[in-house]
């Protein structure tokens, strides 16, 4: 067994630390382990990459992942290309949730074979974002309702006169296509994932046991789809929509990390040192396996 060699600064303290705690989690679901902590930015699925190409080579025999997800969201065209890696080397993959991921995050969470929380946990409203000048990541549903609603109001004949200045001059056309089409993607990536993944095991209905067919599957999965792209039901980009309301209204079947005591102190303890530590860094996001942690930037 290769010695780990002594930390020469702090950093990289805390860095075998890191490493020996992901480990802890690979051991327990026998799988390689990869944690993503920030934005899902152009650039992110590149890194997931390099990164998971090394991680295979390190441990080929594994057929599972698991991936640690904690991020606000970002830009849905990252996500497809996230998953074509992690189903690439693996064909098994387990999304943990220790605190939220929302959006674009809520998506790629959606592509799991399993999806892990605990009652602290929270996924949100697929609600995609969008770059915009200067780098900033604008939510597409508020901007899409908000000029759905001022057309409303002209259709009507009730929007006032700065009402009408913003619709001529407020809303580029050419950025409305393409939010519409972000959100359209979203939509269909989450139906595509569920049917194929989330409910590949899904063989019989839980009350009458009647065999499931794919119709029934790609149903249940548009229903899950409209839930969650209903702005007017989540009000919020960021609102977080909890385990038991993923259960009760989404009819999700998400696994509770925290019923398992020794597996809850894994990944919170993980998760915590991991998060305090990408604060000290000051960077927008990390990328970790074992042996690797890269940070990156906008």
């Amino acid at each position: 067994m290769p010695v780990t060699p002594a930390p020469s600064n702090a950093n990289e303290f805390i860095e075998q630390q890191l490493d020996a705690q992901i480990e802890a989690l690979e051991d327990h679901f026998k799988a390689n382990g990869i944690a993503i902590n920030g934005p899902l930015i152009q650039g992110v699925d590149n890194i997931v990459r390099s990164v998971i190409e090394e991680r295979k080579q390190e441990a080929p025999d594994k057929k599972r992942l698991i991936c640690i997800l904690t991020t606000d969201g970002g830009y849905i065209e990252v996500v497809p290309r996230i998953v074509d890696v992690f189903r690439q080397h693996y064909e098994h993959v387990d999304f943990i949730v220790p605190d939220y991921a929302y959006s674009a995050g809520t998506v790629l969470v959606m592509s799991g074979d399993a999806i892990w929380m605990d009652y602290y946990s929270r996924l949100g409203p697929i609600d995609p974002q969008i770059g915009r000048r200067g780098g900033t990541l604008l939510p597409a549903l508020g901007y899409l309702e908000r000029y759905n609603d001022l057309i409303r109001k002209a259709a009507k004949g009730k929007a006032s006169m700065a009402e009408v200045q913003l619709l001529i001059k407020g809303f580029d056309q050419a950025e409305l296509f393409k939010y519409e089409q972000a959100r359209e993607l979203s939509i269909t990536l989450l139906k595509e994932w569920l049917v194929k993944y989330k409910f590949k095991d899904w063989k019989k209905t839980k009350t009458r046991k009647m065999p499931v067919t794919k119709g029934m599957k790609t149903k249940r999965a548009t229903e899950i789809a409209r839930q969650l792209n209903n702005t007017k039901k989540w009000h919020a980009h960021g609102h977080g929509i909890s385990r038991d309301v993923l259960i009760r209204d989404l009819r999700l079947k998400i696994d509770d990390f925290g019923a398992d005591e020794a597996l809850n102190n894994k990944i919170r303890c993980y998760y915590a040192l991991q998060d305090d530590y990408v604060k000290k860094l000051s960077n927008p996001g990390i990328i970790h396996a074992k042996g690797n942690f890269t940070p990156f930037f906008y």
